[in-house]
């Protein structure tokens, strides 16, 4: 497992509710509670996402969420309640990769924007192609891409934990993640700065 690439290795401490409620509508595995620990795992090539699978789920007791190999990266999404467990569980990852955390690719902004006072038929066509909350006319909108995509998910729950957002949409597997958050412009620009924060200190 020496030779594959660990593009992302994100602890999150506490998944808070809105980031947590958007993987139940699309995620195929176990499904995580608000304040669990969760730890997201991206490598490339795909494959080797399924024994690292193996080895965390094997070596304590955790539950998968997220388990998915797409055209170049594999993801592996891990959580508990214990803390401790999925940080054990994560360790035994790296060390099946003969890797450490700050290995893992550091993420890049490839766009950050927050549209002020949403138009109607603005607001109209990005619901139209969302699976979190609604935007509605008049209301901020924060837009994030960045690159490795798992960053997406990290780029969410510290938002949430800034500021009173919506979780419009966030998308963590594919070439690049993507964010979009509204709310207030006051709440919207808190968030906006917590994700980007979050992203420089990953």
């Amino acid at each position: 497992m020496g030779d594959a690439e660990l593009r992302s290795f994100i602890f999150l401490d506490q998944l808070q509710p809105q980031t947590m409620c958007y993987l139940g509508t699309w995620i195929k595995g176990s499904l995580p509670r608000s304040d669990m620990a969760a730890q997201v795992i991206e490598v490339a090539p795909g494959l080797d996402i399924e024994p690292l699978t193996d080895v965390a789920l094997k070596h304590t007791e955790v539950q998968a969420g997220i388990l998915v190999v797409e055209r170049q990266f594999g993801y592996l999404e891990i959580h508990s309640r214990s803390t401790e467990a999925v940080r054990s569980a994560g360790a035994a990852v790296l060390e099946a990769l003969d890797a450490k955390a700050s290995d893992a690719t550091r993420p890049t902004i490839l766009a950050s924007r927050i549209v002020s006072r949403l138009d109607a038929q603005h607001a109209f066509l990005i619901n139209r192609n969302k699976i979190g909350s609604m935007a509605l006319k008049g209301e901020s909108l924060f837009v994030l891409e960045m690159q490795p995509a798992s960053y997406a998910i990290l780029a969410t729950n510290e938002a949430e934990k800034a500021a009173a957002i919506k979780v419009v949409d966030y998308r963590m597997v594919g070439a690049t993640g993507r964010v979009y958050l509204s709310g207030t412009e006051s709440d919207v620009r808190a968030a906006a700065d917590a994700a980007e924060r979050s992203l420089g200190s990953a």
